[in-house]
């Protein structure tokens, strides 16, 4: 589906309406890109010219991918997992009898990662997709605006809006809008801005959108109107950041829902008519879900919801064996042991998230070590105290992602974790006590796959030693508010897959050191990010930072 668009800027740099229309299969716009008309007059690069003929030789399911994946990226949306089930709900996965949808979309991201047309990017908490910088060069036409009404007559439209919220663009009601990625923003100043309402004349003329298959609105909504469940084709909704307190009933209208993911809210529990919706493959709420969630059984992800305080939860939960993806909060050591028998009996899952009540206060997880994962689980994450780890950890033979958050732990279990043979990212963030990590934290050989490490510590104030050959497969090294760190190890500079150092904020004596004396140390890495606490205080190009410069 090759694209043309157009931009118009509105209140400010960062505000501003992109409109993406899909040319016909087969067919291509007469008039040249611009862009590309430069590039020929300087004369194309290899790479640039290889980027085209790899475009134009894609099959059509493929270059359809890459396209939207692009439209998404435009749209600050380059989550992985995130795009996936854009892509899905776009109808650019097919569903085929055997296959599943999700596996079919990743297959073709792979796909298009080994061909070079797109890159992956392992973020420490996400991993992004990135597409590459020849995309817009070579493969999308920028228009004037009435040319683009012109040639959008009866094309599906994929809309990315930032504005006030107060209404859409002339002549929206009178496209075939696919896609909405709205934001509602007011400027403050020339770089700082806050969130506000959608007038519900915006919000009215959403819901008439009859053909519309994604639905995101990030921004204050009251109310969504009763008229959303007339829009029986929505496959994806996503309110974000919105505030809003309660869903219509209608909203058991969209029967082809797929996704729904309602984060940042003030709903404290789904409307029971959700689960009319047969259809839905991934749920994402940060609250309860009603009684009767066990009935949606086509569920892949069920991300942010709370553990009930009976075992009602739990029960329910053993009957989802489609579950991928599983992120639940609130746990309690009340009916722990049912919601463990309940886990252990997807088979299907890889992702598991466990998150105590209070977590960010270190309020303790159940007591983990009766607990037995899923034989597949390749990412996990357990957010609040613990007293030790769990013996069970060392057999996670497919685990790839691991994050302890909060855990408070009073020694590290290196002895556990550095022999997981896939593990490649590390997260540690607040997860043990400490203002010395030594030589033990990594053996020769230790860590064998690990890419990604990432500490977060107030505590942390030397790391004295890395021993020569651990860390043989690292390539990211981060230290997040690790405010009193003063001291990088010695051995770092023996590292060499090292690409990246981050130091977010950085103590002034550790900065002033890794300039002079211990610049060997970080000399070989070529990505160096390192910013003392005073250089955190005003970023001028933050508008939180703006606004309270401003005032």
């Amino acid at each position: 589906m090759p694209l043309f668009y157009f931009f118009r800027n509105s209140d400010g740099p960062f505000l501003g309406e992109r409109l993406y229309g899909e040319m016909p299969k087969g067919e291509a716009l007469s008039d040249p890109p611009v862009a590309a008309i430069i590039q020929h007059d300087q004369g194309e690069t290899s790479a640039f010219a290889a980027y085209k003929t790899k475009y134009e030789n894609l099959p059509h399911h493929l270059k359809s991918c890459l396209d939207y994946i692009f439209l998404c990226s435009m749209c600050w949306h380059d989550d992985k997992d995130h795009v996936v089930r854009l892509l899905l709900a776009q109808g650019l996965i097919p569903e085929k009898s055997g296959e599943i949808m999700e596996d079919t979309a990743a297959s073709n991201i792979k796909e298009l990662i080994d061909l070079g047309m797109l890159h992956e990017e392992y973020d420490y908490y996400t991993t992004r997709l990135l597409v590459s910088e020849f995309h817009k060069k070579s493969c999308i036409t920028e228009v004037q605006e009435h040319d683009f009404v012109f040639k959008a007559a009866n094309l599906p439209i994929h809309a990315s809006i930032s504005n006030g919220g107060e209404d859409l663009p002339p002549n929206f009601k009178t496209l075939l809008i696919r896609s909405l990625f709205a934001e509602s923003w007011e400027s403050i100043s020339s770089h700082a801005y806050h969130s506000v309402y959608f007038s519900q004349v915006y919000l009215q003329t959403v819901c008439a959108l009859q053909f519309i298959l994604v639905l995101e609105l990030h921004g204050g909504i009251e109310y969504l109107p009763d008229e959303v469940g007339e829009l029986v084709h929505l496959r994806y909704l996503g309110l974000k950041g919105t505030g809003i307190k309660k869903l219509p009933h209608t909203i058991g209208n969209l029967q082809k829902l797929q996704t729904l993911e309602v984060t940042s809210s003030m709903l404290h529990q789904l409307p029971i008519e959700i689960l009319n919706i047969k259809q839905l493959r991934h749920l994402i709420f940060d609250n309860h879900v009603p009684r009767g969630i066990g009935t949606l059984v086509n569920l892949y992800s069920l991300v942010g919801v709370c553990a009930d305080a009976d075992a009602g939860f739990a029960i329910e939960l053993s009957t989802l064996t489609h579950l991928r993806n599983l992120n639940i909060r609130m746990v309690y050591e009340d009916h722990a042991n049912e919601l463990f028998a309940a886990i252990f009996n997807l088979e299907n899952l890889v992702s598991l998230s466990l998150n105590a009540e209070d977590a960010y206060l270190g309020t303790p997880l159940p007591d983990l070590e009766p607990f037995s994962p899923p034989p597949h689980i390749q990412e996990l994450s357990l957010y609040g105290g613990l007293i030790e780890m769990p013996n069970w950890l060392a057999s996670m033979e497919n685990l790839i992602r691991l994050v302890l958050k909060r855990s408070t732990l009073l020694e590290f279990p290196s002895s556990v974790l550095q022999f997981l043979p896939k593990l490649k990212h590390l997260i540690l963030d607040d997860a043990y006590k400490t203002k010395i990590i030594g030589k033990e934290f990594c053996n020769a050989g230790g860590y064998p796959k690990l890419e990604t490490l990432l500490i977060s510590s107030m505590d942390l104030v030397e790391w004295t030693e890395i021993v020569n050959g651990a860390f043989p497969s690292l390539k990211k090294l981060k230290f997040k508010d690790c405010p009193n760190l003063r001291f990088l190890p010695e051995g770092l500079q023996h590292i060499s897959t090292i690409q990246e150092l981050v130091l977010w904020p950085s103590h002034g004596d550790l900065a002033r050191r890794l300039k002079g004396e211990e610049n060997y140390k970080i000399k070989n890495i070529s990505n160096l990010d390192i910013r003392e606490e005073r250089e955190l205080l005003f970023d001028p190009k933050c508008p939180l930072c703006s606004l309270l410069h401003s005032r």
